[in-house]
C-alpha cells in the first residue's frame, strides 16, 4: 500500500511517500528548486520520492492532502468580511490566487499527477500535525499539542495518540493565535515572517524581558489552560499586508526595524520578552494537555514547536516525563503526517512502536554514490582525492578540524525538515575562539550574533549539558555545565554591558566557546551509533585526537540559500565561501588546491543572497 503525503501552495512544500507504514522518503520541495521556503506544488519533491522507491505515480493508492482549502477560504472570506472596507487590498491580492489555485487543489493535483482513478483525500492542518507528532514517535499512548500560526481556522490542539489513532480534543481558533504573535514580533524587530523567528529566539538571549508584562497588559492575556486572547487593534494581518499595526508602534514609539539596520538593545529585549510570554503560554498549554489526556508522554508539532529553548523549558519543567518533537514540525511535515494518518487512521493498520522512534533520524531525502559524485566533479575544474578506507577519511577529517578548518560534510540521505543534522552539515571545532565569528561572516554571511549548534556525542550530553535524555533532531536547547564555564576578567565583563551586539558575541564563556551562547545555552544534538553512523565514528574520532566530544553543526548553505542537495549544489556553495575543506561521501576537496575564483564572483554570489 502506497500513500503519497502533500503539503503544498503556503510555505515549505513537501511530499512523502509512505509505504506499507514505512517512511520512506520525504523532501521539501525548495531542496529542488533551490528557492527557500517554496510554497509550490512539490512535483519534484514527488519525482524524488517515487524514484527512491522505485515506483510510480500509477502505483499510488492513495494521496493525501495536509489541510482542508475550502474551510480555510471560509476562514479568509469570513475575515475579509469582518474587516471590511478596511483590508481591501489585502483582499484583491489574494483572492485572485485562490480562485485560479488555491481553491481548486483537487483539481490541481490530478492536473499535476495525470489522470488517474486513485483517491485524493483532504485532511485538517492540525490533524496532519498532530499524526506527525505522534504516528513517529516512540510512545504507544500520548497527549499532543501542535501550535502554529493558523491552519484552516485552527491555531494550536490538544490531543492525544493512542495505538493507531489520534483525537484532536480542543482547539484555539484564528485570530489568536501563539504563531502569529510571535510572527508579529519577528516583524517589528525587522525579520522576515515565516524563516526570521529563529533569529528572534537567537537574539532573545542578549536581552531582558523588560516588556513582558507591557506586552501581557495590552497584547495578550493567557488563560490557565493556556489559550489566549490577543486584543487585535495591535495587530493587521487580519486586514492588512503588515503584522503590526500603527497603534502597536505607537506603543513601542517607532515604526519596526528596517531589514539589516542596527539592532539595538530594545530589540533585544522585545525578542526576549515575546520569548519569555511565549514559554508562559506552552508551559501552561502543556500541562493541560496532560491535565485532559492523562498521559505524561507529550508529541509537539507545528511551527512553534520548533522553539527549541521553550522545548528545553517544558522537558525540564517536570510538568511532562517525555517528550517527542517531530523534526520537520512545520508545514513540509504536514505531508508526512497526511500520508501517516492515511495509514493508520482511515486504513486502520496496526501500528507497533519500538524502543526508539520511526523518523530514521529524518535522513529522508537523496543520497549520492561516490560514481555519483566524480560524474558532477569531472564536470568541473574540481581537484579530489577519493578515500576509500573509512579510517583514513575520517582521520584526515578529524585532524583538519582539529587544525581549525572549516569543513563541508555531505554524506548518505538529505535531511527532511529545517535542520542539518549531520547529512548536509558544516562542521567546525567546537572549542575555537573564533569558529562563530568565521562561520557567521566568512561562510553563512549572516548576521553575527547568531549561534551555532554542538553536535555531542550521545554519552558525553550529561558531562558538558545539563541535559539527561537524548536530542537528535536539535530541538531542545539546554545550558552547559558549570564545571565548562569560563570566568569572565573585569575587561570581558564590561564589554558584556556594551550595547554594540557584534562586541558582545566574541567574549569566550565556556571551554566550547563556538557553541555557548551569551546566555551559556546550546541547541544540543546528541549523536549515536544507530543513526548517525559515520558522522557519529567521525566525532569519536575527533575525541580520540582532541579529549573533546563536541564539534560545531551548522546547515550547509548560506543566508536566503535552501540547505544543499546535490554534489553540485555543494561545491558550489564550498567554492564561493571560505570553507577549507569539503567531503561528498568518500571524495576530499582542499580549497587550497582548487582554481581559484576572482573576488568579483565571489562578490557576486553573496549579492544573490541579502538578509532575509
Amino acid at each position: 500500500m502506497k500513500i503519497l503525503g502533500i503539503s503544498a501552495y503556503y510555505h515549505d512544500s513537501a511530499a512523502a511517500l509512505v509505504i506499507d507504514g514505512d517512511i520512506v522518503a520525504a523532501a521539501q520541495e525548495e531542496r529542488f528548486t533551490r528557492k527557500k521556503h517554496d510554497p509550490a506544488f512539490p512535483m519534484k519533491a514527488i519525482e524524488f520520492c517515487l524514484d527512491f522507491a522505485g515506483t510510480s505515480l500509477a502505483d499510488i493508492d492513495y494521496v493525501v492532502f495536509y489541510d482542508k482549502p475550502l474551510l480555510k477560504f471560509d476562514r479568509l472570506i469570513e475575515t475579509y468580511v469582518t474587516y471590511a472596507p478596511v483590508g481591501f487590498q489585502s483582499f484583491i491580492r489574494a483572492i485572485p490566487l485562490w480562485l485560479k489555485e488555491k481553491i481548486a487543489i483537487r483539481r490541481q493535483i490530478r492536473k499535476a499527477l495525470g489522470p488517474t482513478k486513485r483517491p485524493i483525500v483532504f485532511i485538517e492542518h492540525h490533524e496532519s500535525h498532530a499524526a506527525s507528532a505522534f504516528f513517529p514517535s516512540p510512545f504507544t499512548e500520548s497527549a499532543i499539542l501542535t501550535v502554529d500560526g493558523v491552519g484552516e481556522w485552527a491555531t494550536a490542539s490538544i490531543g492525544y495518540g493512542k495505538g493507531n489513532r489520534i483525537e484532536i480534543k480542543k482547539v484555539m481558533n484564528f485570530p489568536h493565535s501563539l504563531g502569529l504573535l510571535y510572527s508579529a514580533f519577528t516583524y517589528y524587530c525587522g525579520f522576515k515572517v515565516n524563516s526570521g523567528e529563529y533569529k528572534l529566539m537567537g537574539l532573545a538571549p542578549y536581552g531582558q524581558p523588560i516588556y513582558k508584562d507591557k506586552i501581557l497588559e495590552h497584547f495578550v492575556h493567557i488563560n490557565d489552560d493556556g489559550s489566549i486572547w490577543m486584543d487585535m487593534s495591535y495587530f493587521n494581518y487580519c486586514q492588512g499586508l503588515t503584522m503590526t499595526s500603527k497603534r502597536f508602534h505607537d506603543l513601542f514609539g517607532s515604526p519596526p526595524r528596517r531589514a539589516e539596520s542596527a539592532l539595538t538593545q530594545r530589540d533585544m529585549d522585545l525578542a526576549a520578552s515575546v520569548q519569555a510570554v511565549t514559554e508562559i503560554a506552552m508551559l501552561k498549554m502543556c500541562a493541560h494537555a496532560r491535565d485532559i489526556t492523562g498521559y505524561r508522554n507529550l508529541c509537539l508539532a507545528g511551527g512553534v514547536a520548533l522553539n527549541c529553548v521553550a522545548n528545553g523549558k517544558i522537558l525540564r519543567s517536570g510538568e511532562i516525563d517525555s517528550l517527542w518533537i517531530q523534526p520537520a514540525a512545520g508545514d513540509a511535515g504536514g505531508a508526512l503526517g497526511s500520508a501517516l494518518f492515511a495509514w493508520y487512521q482511515l486504513l486502520q493498520k496496526k501500528r507497533q512502536p519500538g524502543n526508539s522512534d520511526m523518523q530514521k533520524a529524518s535522513y529522508l531525502g537523496p543520497a549520492y554514490t561516490t560514481p555519483d559524485i566524480r560524474a558532477a566533479l569531472d564536470g568541473t575544474n574540481a581537484v579530489y582525492e577519493q578515500i576509500d578506507e573509512e579510517n583514513n577519511l575520517l582521520d584526515r577529517v578529524a585532524r583538519a578540524i582539529a587544525d581549525g578548518k572549516v569543513i563541508g560534510w555531505f554524506h548518505g540521505r538529505m535531511e527532511f525538515g529545517p535542520r542539518a543534522l549531520g547529512a548536509r552539515s558544516i562542521i567546525g571545532d567546537a572549542r575555537s575562539t573564533e569558529m562563530q565569528s568565521i562561520m557567521n561572516r566568512k561562510i553563512k554571511f549572516r548576521e553575527s550574533f547568531r549561534p551555532f549548534a554542538p553536535c555531542v556525542l550521545i554519552e558525553d550530553v550529561s558531562e558538558y549539558f545539563d541535559l539527561d535524555s537524548e536530542s537528535p533532531y536539535m530541538l531542545l536547547v539546554a545550558d552547559v555545565q558549570k564545571s565548562h564555564h569560563r570566568a569572565l576578567n573585569d575587561d570581558e565583563q564590561r564589554i558584556m554591558a556594551d550595547p554594540d551586539l557584534r562586541k558582545r558575541v566574541n567574549i569566550a564563556r565556556s571551554d566550547v566557546p563556538a557553541i555557548t551562547h551569551v546566555d551559556y545555552s546550546a541547541r544540543i544534538q546528541t549523536v549515536d551509533p544507530v543513526r548517525h553512523g559515520r558522522y557519529y565514528r567521525l566525532i569519536r574520532r575527533f575525541k580520540e585526537l582532541t579529549g573533546c566530544p563536541i564539534i560545531i553543526n551548522t546547515s550547509f548553505n548560506i543566508r536566503g540559500e535552501p540547505i544543499v542537495n546535490t554534489p553540485e549544489n555543494a561545491y558550489n556553495c564550498f567554492m564561493k565561501t571560505d570553507m577549507d575543506v569539503l567531503v561528498l561521501e568518500d571524495i576530499l576537496i582542499e580549497k587550497e588546491k582548487q582554481p581559484q575564483l576572482t573576488e568579483l564572483e565571489r562578490q557576486q554570489y553573496r549579492a544573490e543572497f541579502p538578509l532575509d
